[in-house]
């Protein structure tokens, strides 16, 4: 165990977990949190980095996943927020398939844009397929409970992701008995953030008005420029931890 002095006091213990960063995380949490500034998941990974978690990895991102870990147990000892850890170690575990089986959206869907749902006529789905790639959790939980058409359902993908992925993606979507072609697919180009991009354009083009609005991804980002367009007739709905 270590123990966790900041300013000449003693704020905890900590287990320094089996993987190459975790001293250097420690000490980078420390002198932040020593200066008052904000402390963010930038503490971990580099913007390049960051973007390639939001793919597939091989392996898993095992040391990836440890680290988040880390950091969240850090915050619980320093009373930092680490909000976005959480759903990114959500994120990489359901693109890399080693979430829990029972992960449950339902429970987790949050209304972020008024107190209370209000009355809608229509259900509209957008999906960051690549950032939320739990096809059987998306039907189970959203699709089939909450009648989303499939002409209201609204995907994309950049091309490295749907090198990787589309066999599995196909396989899983044929078990609902649709294809990727079902629903307003987009394969996107080459670039950061090209499918949120997307996903956003296709969501501001609809100019919907007294709908429930699904926006599946973990991607903090994303999330707020959803909210940004909102018009306020619409429930918002989003994925929170």
């Amino acid at each position: 165990m270590n123990k966790i002095f900041i300013n000449n006091r003693f704020r905890g213990s900590i287990e320094l977990p089996d993987t190459k960063d975790a001293k250097h995380i420690l000490s980078r949490v420390k002198k932040i949190y020593e200066t008052k500034d904000a402390l963010t998941i930038d503490v971990l990974f580099s913007k390049s980095r960051l973007a390639q978690l939001r793919s597939y990895q091989k392996g898993g991102a095992r040391e990836e996943l440890l680290n988040l870990d880390f950091y969240i147990s850090l915050g619980k000892i320093l009373n930092f927020t680490t909000t976005d850890a959480k759903e990114l170690k959500a994120s990489i575990e359901l693109i890399n398939d080693t979430a829990h089986t029972n992960f449950n959206i339902t429970k987790r869907i949050k209304l972020i844009n008024k107190d209370k749902r209000s009355q809608t006529k229509d259900s509209y789905l957008f999906w960051d397929i690549e950032n939320f790639s739990s096809i059987l959790s998306i039907f189970t939980d959203v699709i089939e409970p909450y009648s989303v058409d499939d002409g209201n359902i609204y995907l994309a993908a950049n091309p490295d992701s749907l090198y990787l992925k589309k066999a599995e993606w196909q396989a899983n979507l044929r078990d609902f008995g649709k294809t990727l072609t079902s629903f307003n697919f987009t394969k996107c180009d080459h670039g950061k953030n090209v499918a949120d991009d997307v996903l956003l354009e296709d969501f501001k083009g609809l100019h919907l008005r007294n709908c429930d609005v699904y926006v599946m991804t973990f991607d903090v980002e994303l999330k707020e420029r959803f909210r940004e367009v909102c018009h306020k007739s619409n429930n918002l709905l989003m994925m929170s931890f």
